[in-house]
């Protein structure tokens, strides 16, 4: 293997990793003696310096990193300090409505009106701080009950669980109908795979 090819190696393992790799793993991987790794490292860091990039690999005892460079914090601070952007999958949304007009919830109410799992979407919703659990239930099992967060209100721009838009009689039945189409569609084309 080339000295570039085992440069470009360390490079997307340690990347990949995202935290201290040990030589003795590089060495395992690239089948050369730990000296040879670390004199490649060294000629990574030089090059990161000659074209000043935002990264250099930091020697930990036995272990490399790929950390960024110092004087670039600043940077990362504004970076982590920026609003995050997302946008919510139709899974998502769903589980979301039915959560802020149905709270508190559980998992299993809010599967019984979806019709699938919802485990991923309540996951991911609690990642996003859109819901939270809030305690549980006083039933066989307990199971937990999950509700909207303040960063909901903010998201949707509302100031309350109250300002949500009503939803009419006839537009629930539109709603239930629209689900039952969706699960039987659902179900035919797991009998056909």
């Amino acid at each position: 293997m080339s000295e570039k090819k085992m440069m470009a190696v360390i490079e997307a393992v340690l990347f990949a990793m995202g935290e201290s790799v040990e030589l003795s793993k590089l060495n395992h991987v690239l089948e050369v003696p730990t000296e040879q790794i670390r004199e490649l490292i060294m000629r990574m860091n030089e090059n990161y310096k000659k074209e000043d990039r935002g990264i250099h690999i930091v020697e930990l005892e036995d272990a490399v990193q790929l950390c960024t460079k110092t004087g670039l914090y600043e940077y990362l601070i504004k970076m982590a300090k920026a609003p995050r952007k997302y946008t919510l999958s139709d899974t998502l949304l769903e589980t979301l409505s039915i959560i802020a007009y149905k709270q508190p919830v559980t998992r299993l109410e809010i599967e019984k009106i979806r019709g699938v799992s919802s485990e991923h979407a309540l996951n991911k919703l609690l990642e996003l701080n859109l819901i939270q659990e809030l305690g549980r239930l006083d039933a066989p099992g307990r199971p937990l009950l999950f509700g909207t967060t303040e960063e909901f209100l903010r998201t949707f721009n509302v100031k309350s669980i109250g300002d949500l838009p009503v939803i009419k009689p006839e537009q629930v039945e539109d709603f239930r109908k629209q689900a039952e189409e969706e699960a039987s569609s659902e179900s035919k084309l797991k009998v056909e795979v």
